[in-house]
């Protein structure tokens, strides 16, 4: 698999040649800097490490802070690992840029949602309001939540009120649309997770599919 990380930029339109018009997410990847190689024989897999984004020394602790050294880069604010089914073929200090990816791939695309705070049921799970007429009291109450006297216990998973959002979410097989190598732009059919300016992972689909 392929691995990439970067920061979503926002939301816009390409034309193809045909003037069909596709949304697309811009993301600003790369480049990554490869901080670790994991083998068989040392850690019992094998794996990469890419780091992304510098920081100042003082947002680091001293252990990373020579962890990073050991690898010849600066303090990096993102750390994320990249199992692979056999050893790299890439050591510590290597780059890992947008030429990674090609226009056409298919990739997965990891983000945190946005955090909406404590949200009712209707907007957290999209159930339906109650009648507003006719003396209703049940506008946007949940509705009963029990199970009578057996088994006298709220059911664990239950649909209820709670803290919305600021969650990590996977949306697969996103088609990548264009590929800005300059400027090291993504841009990648169809919305992905997180604010703009969010923290974005972006790895090759682990089960593709074909898309037109």
């Amino acid at each position: 698999m392929t691995l990439i990380l970067g920061r979503k930029k926002g939301m816009t339109q390409v034309f193809a040649e045909d003037g069909t018009v596709t949304g697309v997410t811009v993301v600003a990847v790369g480049p990554c800097v490869i901080t670790q190689v994991r083998t068989t024989d040392t850690d019992g897999y094998d794996a990469i490490q890419l780091g992304y984004e510098d920081v100042r020394d003082k947002l680091s602790t001293k252990p990373l802070r020579g962890h990073f050294a050991k690898a010849g880069t600066a303090p990096k604010r993102f750390l994320r690992e990249q199992r692979l089914s056999g050893p790299a073929d890439k050591a510590v200090g290597d780059l890992v840029t947008v030429d990674a990816f090609e226009p056409g791939d298919m990739v997965d695309v990891i983000g945190t949602t946005k955090g909406r705070g404590f949200a009712g049921t209707i907007k957290r799970h999209g159930f339906s309001r109650g009648p507003e007429t006719h003396g209703s009291m049940n506008v946007r109450r949940p509705g009963s939540i029990g199970s009578s006297a057996c088994p006298s216990k709220v059911a664990r998973g239950k649909k209820m009120s709670g803290h919305f959002g600021a969650k990590r979410h996977t949306t697969k097989n996103l088609q990548i649309v264009r590929i800005d190598n300059e400027r090291g732009l993504l841009f990648i059919r169809g919305a992905v997770p997180g604010p703009t300016g969010g923290f974005i992972q972006v790895q090759a689909a682990k089960t593709a599919l074909k898309k037109g």
